[in-house]
């Protein structure tokens, strides 16, 4: 363990018990602005997987996150976070913690450390040749991972590993191996710290950039917000009214003319056409907004 940076004492903090309040936040600040500087360092990396990731969904592959501890929660987060964001499946993108639901709020022991779980949890999703399997582990030595990453190797699917150390025993197990050392940790071997904070970043950035190349962005808006409840329903009427420029009177009319379907919505109003027309635009471009209106 102690060749992992994850694992070193951070020279900086080596008395954190001794410092005041305002000093320790201090440097747990200029530790956390180095996250950031370190994933800078592998955005070539980054841009490929989600050229994968991407194309892989388009074709109706699915992307799996696992992951344990801190790693798989925040994989269970990111794929969540997705289905009202970007009007996902839950089938669509999914996240796997070693130990199961439990393990979200409960330490689980023993699970992170079985290889067999990982391959298991993924043939209990029927993995298959078109799915991009993503491991996350600070360390980058979880047996779980490495299980799912070889099974998932076997059969054919691709694969991603994300760690926060250089040479890591998870990327000799995934076609894609990212690798981002934000140095060691304020509290020594606390990956839910800078090591959490960079997959975090990460996941936000493969999930949210993968959906925009996927059509479910326009601009900058989120143009398949799933609209269940108020907060977000007026959220979908603002975007008709941006996109569309009109008030809100006729969006909220637009809206409902297009069953709350907002790029329904969208395209009936700038092409000028009903709702089956613009579905038929949509289904033709592969509901890409874009393309539909200059068809």
């Amino acid at each position: 363990m102690k060749h992992l940076t994850t694992e070193n004492r951070n020279e900086a903090t080596m008395h954190l018990d001794e410092m005041s309040i305002e000093d320790a936040l201090t440097i747990m600040n200029e530790e956390d602005q180095r996250v950031p500087q370190a994933i800078k360092q592998v955005i070539p990396t980054l841009s490929n997987i989600i050229n994968l990731t991407a194309t892989q969904f388009s074709k109706g592959g699915r992307l799996i996150y696992m992951g344990a501890g801190t790693s798989g929660r925040l994989g269970v987060l990111d794929a969540a976070e997705c289905v009202p964001t970007f009007n996902t499946e839950p089938t669509d993108i999914i996240g796997l913690i070693a130990g199961g639901e439990k393990a979200m709020t409960t330490a689980i022991e023993g699970s992170e450390d079985n290889e067999t779980l990982g391959a298991t949890d993924l043939k209990d999703l029927a993995l298959t040749s078109m799915d991009v399997v993503i491991g996350i582990a600070a360390s980058g030595r979880t047996p779980y991972v490495i299980g799912g990453l070889q099974y998932a190797q076997s059969i054919g699917a691709q694969t991603v590993a994300i760690s926060c150390n250089t040479a890591s025993e998870i990327s000799k197990h995934a076609d894609y191996p990212l690798e981002v050392n934000v140095g060691p940790e304020v509290l020594t071997g606390s990956t839910r710290l800078k090591s959490g904070t960079a997959q975090k970043l990460i996941l936000n950035m493969i999930s949210t950039i993968t959906m925009v190349r996927c059509g479910k962005v326009y601009d900058n808006l989120m143009i398949d917000v799933r609209p269940t409840n108020e907060k977000l329903v007026h959220r979908a009427i603002g975007i008709i009214q941006d996109i569309c420029d009109i008030n809100s009177t006729q969006a909220q009319q637009l809206y409902d003319k297009a069953n709350q379907n907002l790029k329904v919505a969208v395209v009936m109003h700038l092409c000028n056409i009903d709702k089956s027309a613009a579905e038929a635009k949509l289904s033709a471009h592969n509901g890409v907004i874009k393309q539909a209106i200059q068809s």
